[in-house]
């Protein structure tokens, strides 16, 4: 058995199809390029953990759980790859708690989110290009706009959606909008942003690793208050692509170039 492990870090989701399209292709993903090690998973959320153990008998470790796991099987080098988005609470969940098992290893690393660093954002967008802009705007673009929809925090690190509208922005990408659940830009930030331009075919996406609840209510749900019900008030068509970053290679070899950069240090 081997001695060195990648640890698989993601909030987790309830939802069977969106976890296989998303977070097994990633762990999928690593494990194809790095057959000599174990990789293993960690979920962040115990109520998912407890939602799976107690419906579909699926039992996934809580992450103290699973640097236990490694620590029993022997385990002396450990690198950390985070499925979040950007450096919020939840990433510095997992940052506290591993740097409280770090010690327990020979050598043990910790990838950082998707959007850290300068350079992230511009690989983020050329996924997002590839992923998404090619096929909704390459045929009739007159009209149209996507809007990938986040999660949203309350935490300083909410900053970086606005950022990366920042960043579209000036890469020429006019009709691609950003806007969050339960942080700024709102769904009405982000509308009225949009109104000037009188569009009349809007995409909307989730701006998350798995299209798992928010993506299925908060963004394509049939509520008053969903992100499409909005739209369609507004007089919009929508269509909702309910994929998740994870979903994407563009997004997979992402997670995969980070992980890279810090086995090779």
């Amino acid at each position: 058995m081997t001695d060195k492990a990648i640890l698989v870090v993601s909030f987790g989701t309830s939802y069977k199809e969106t976890r296989e399209k998303t977070i097994d292709a990633v762990e999928k993903a690593v494990a194809s390029k790095y057959p000599d090690w174990k990789v293993a998973r960690a979920f962040t959320s115990r109520m998912i953990i407890k939602k799976l153990k107690d419906r579909d008998g699926i039992q996934i470790d809580y992450i103290t759980d699973a640097f236990q796991r490694l620590i029993d099987e022997g385990v002396r080098k450990v690198v950390v790859l985070p499925t979040h988005v950007m450096n919020g609470i939840e990433y510095e969940d997992v940052a506290r708690i591993s740097s409280e098992f770090k010690d327990r290893f020979d050598c043990f690393r910790m990838c950082t989110p998707l959007l850290t660093t300068e350079e992230d954002y511009d690989a983020v967008i050329d996924a997002i290009d590839k992923s998404y802009l090619q096929r909704v705007f390459n045929d009739a673009p007159v009209g149209r706009a996507m809007v990938f929809m986040g999660h949203g925090t309350e935490h300083f690190a909410n900053a970086c959606y606005c950022e990366l509208q920042m960043k579209l922005s000036a890469l020429g990408y006019q009709h691609v909008y950003v806007t969050t659940v339960e942080g700024f830009p709102s769904f009405e930030d982000t509308m009225a942003a949009m109104a000037s331009h009188k569009y009349n075919m809007v995409y909307l996406a989730p701006f998350m690793l798995v299209a798992g609840d928010h993506a299925v209510n908060d963004m394509a749900g049939d509520e008053e208050d969903s992100l499409r019900s909005k739209f369609i008030d507004a007089g919009c068509e929508v269509e909702c692509i309910l994929e998740g970053l994870g979903e994407q290679k563009a997004f997979q070899d992402l997670f995969l170039k980070h992980l890279e950069n810090v086995i090779k240090q």
